[in-house]
């Protein structure tokens, strides 16, 4: 009975929230839309990232009750360019994501979400599509990572390549980032997100409950001098600190 009424709870919460969610995104699909129209496409993505999207982050979570208790960002330099990684089990990570780090980033973000109705034609403005099915796709995303990573703007990818919906702590990781790191020489900066899951499972994604999420910075591992041989091993590091500070 007591479970019954909680989940009914998390429901009504999670309702409100996907309302706050349309509501909200409406009003900066507005706000965006000068930056595109009128923003010298370079500073575009700074601009967008500073004075809207991390803004509209932080206001969600706000209005979700969620707070972020964030830990060693200061392992962060504001100056350098990385290759982002987090654990996915949860739909707020993107903006745990986005306010976890001041650095301007673009998403890896799946071909399906960008046909979504107004969040698709962000998505295609400012962060860099896939479709995974496609090998000739994959090889155009990732020269659109290496020539955002180029322009200074760091590349956020999750590389377990989707929620994870299982008991496990992390799904297997795919090869890209790791690949981008690499061949791009950039440092590879791992965040590691705990108990998203338990505010907004993955398996019932319409019951939100408010509470912290805990966003865990590791030490950023360097890349310089690495060729695609060190990849295994380079992935392999990452699984592991990871999995330090999940469990």
């Amino acid at each position: 009975m007591i479970t019954n009424i909680k989940r009914g709870l998390r429901t009504i919460f999670g309702i409100y929230a996907l309302l706050v969610f349309l509501a909200v995104l409406i009003i900066v699909f507005i706000l965006y839309i000068p930056i595109f129209a009128f923003v010298n496409s370079k500073r575009a993505p700074f601009i967008a990232h500073k004075y809207i999207s991390r803004p509209w982050a932080a206001s969600l979570l706000i209005l979700f009750g969620v707070r972020l208790i964030i830990k060693n960002k200061e392992y962060l330099d504001k100056n350098e360019t990385y290759v982002f990684i987090g654990n996915h089990s949860s739909q707020l990570d993107i903006p745990a994501y986005a306010v976890s780090t001041n650095h301007t980033i673009r998403f890896l973000a799946k071909a399906e979400l960008g046909k979504l109705p107004l969040m698709g034609f962000i998505i295609k403005k400012l962060y860099i599509i896939v479709d995974r099915k496609d090998k000739a796709a994959r090889a155009r995303s990732m020269e659109n990572m290496i020539s955002s990573l180029k322009e200074n703007i760091s590349v956020f990818i999750c590389p377990e390549g989707t929620r994870n919906k299982t008991s496990d702590p992390l799904l297997p990781f795919h090869d890209g980032a790791f690949r981008l790191a690499i061949q791009s020489q950039v440092p590879l900066a791992i965040l590691v997100l705990r108990n998203a899951d338990h505010l907004l499972s993955p398996l019932r994604p319409i019951e939100l409950s408010p509470g912290k999420i805990y966003c865990i910075w590791c030490q950023p591992i360097p890349t310089k001098g690495m060729t695609q041989d060190d990849l295994p091993a380079l992935k392999e590091a990452a699984i592991q600190l990871m999995l330090q500070n999940l469990a």
